[in-house]
């Protein structure tokens, strides 16, 4: 799969994917800002500003305006916030391309961000704050960042605090967009049944007359953990959710296919070590999943679960096991071949749909990496050995970069402590 770069003269990079095979067309676009980017005062803003460029521009004034015209052509829009980047797109019918660019560009650059529709928005994301808390198997990944990056904006929630959600006023927003909405920091991905060098004229035209400047820079993370921690979120549920995990690595770290690779040969498909330990042999559990999450300058793999009350000790127990076997003895070639089998497979799925093609180049370009292709990504998967399963298990299955995270009605914080060790 082809794609071309084309950097704008005020930095702003658009990738351009030509896709013969496709009727649809996507357009995406991502700033690299999110939660971990805000001061305490700001918890919460970059997930409010998403939510305010879907609230009119002065050429199409309203909701209602932006909604009604995207589909009308039957097109999927939305948009979402990280912890480090905020991304939105549109995609449909590629004869309706102009039209997408159009609106998903107006929204991005002229937004209103008007104090009426601040207001009337802080209820409508004050309740999907209260939503999240009524979803523990969600709420508990929360925790465990909170937990991982305590004293750091990345272990703060995205969606921020009731009390910060309420103080918000325009000027707020205008501030936080000035420092941040840069052009040098926006990347624009088109991908589809799209005539590539009309489309690049049109991102020109949209897009020149952004601003460039240096955005100001996170709080780097500082991890130096001694021992296993645990954090408990008591909460009266049917069901103990759990996330158990290491520290692991960066974005760009070297060993990142193999550790992807370690997450799913553990618990990253119905096949894994602990989808059939946990939930086939034993019963344990409905959901258990193993995944690697990976930020600019940190990261980790965890194994997400929920259980009966009464099953917790002995569902912390099998995932510990599980995870110093791996650390102890060589996967098998032909479980390891299953694993990458399965990664590049996922893959080349995706590359099926526009909008998940536009998702693999724009995340890539956001991070100011060299972007790979596909051919280029397979063969890194490949590489990987089992020994280099071992080293990468070796080196992260320790006791004093274990952390255990509990939403559930539990008070006991010392017996589950004491199982935190490999």
């Amino acid at each position: 799969m082809n794609f071309k770069k084309t950097t704008l003269k005020n930095g702003l990079r658009l990738i351009t994917i030509p896709m013969k095979e496709t009727q649809t067309a996507t357009i995406m676009i991502m700033v690299g800002v999110g939660s971990r980017y805000e001061t305490e005062k700001e918890a919460g803003l970059s997930h409010f500003i998403e939510h305010m460029f879907f609230k009119g521009t002065k050429k199409r004034p309203t909701t209602l305006a932006i909604s009604e015209e995207l589909d009308a052509i039957g097109g999927e829009f939305n948009a979402f916030t990280g912890k480090d980047k905020t991304s939105y797109y549109a995609k449909a019918d590629a004869k309706h391309i102009e039209t997408i660019l159009d609106v998903v560009s107006d929204m991005y650059l002229n937004s209103k961000i008007e104090s009426k529709e601040i207001q009337r928005e802080k209820g409508t994301i004050l309740q999907e704050l209260n939503m999240y808390e009524d979803i523990p198997m969600r709420n508990v990944e929360e925790v465990f960042e909170k937990l991982l990056y305590s004293g750091n904006n990345l272990g703060r929630e995205i969606i921020g605090y009731k009390k910060t959600i309420k103080a918000f006023q325009r000027k707020n927003f205008l501030d936080y967009m000035q420092r941040f909405y840069v052009s040098n920091d926006t990347v624009v991905c088109v991908a589809g049944k799209i005539d590539e060098a009309k489309i690049i004229r049109q991102i020109r035209k949209y897009f020149s007359s952004m601003e460039k400047k240096t955005k100001p820079e996170n709080s780097p993370i500082k991890e130096n953990q001694k021992q296993p921690h645990l954090k408990i979120k008591f909460k009266k549920t049917d069901q103990t959710h759990l996330m158990l995990g290491t520290r692991a690595y960066k974005q760009n770290n070297k060993d990142r296919y193999a550790l992807a690779l370690l997450a799913i040969i553990l618990g990253g498909n119905m096949s894994s070590r602990l989808f059939i330990e946990v939930r086939e042999r034993r019963g344990l559990a409905y959901y258990v999943k193993t995944n690697v999450e990976a930020f600019e300058d940190c990261g980790y793999l965890a194994t997400n679960a929920g259980v009966e009350h009464r099953n917790l000790k002995i569902t912390l127990k099998i995932i510990l096991q599980e995870y110093a076997k791996i650390s102890h003895k060589k996967v098998k070639e032909r479980e390891l071949q299953k694993a990458k089998d399965f990664l590049k497979g996922k893959v080349i799925m995706n590359m099926e749909a526009s909008d998940e093609v536009a998702m693999f180049f724009i995340e890539q370009a956001i991070m100011k990496k060299k972007i790979m292709t596909l051919k280029e990504k397979f063969s890194l998967i490949d590489k990987v050995s089992s020994d280099d399963i071992l080293r990468v298990a070796q080196d992260i299955f320790q006791d004093n970069k274990l952390n255990l995270a509990i939403v559930g009605p539990h008070k006991n914080f010392s017996g589950l402590k004491n199982l935190l060790k490999l």
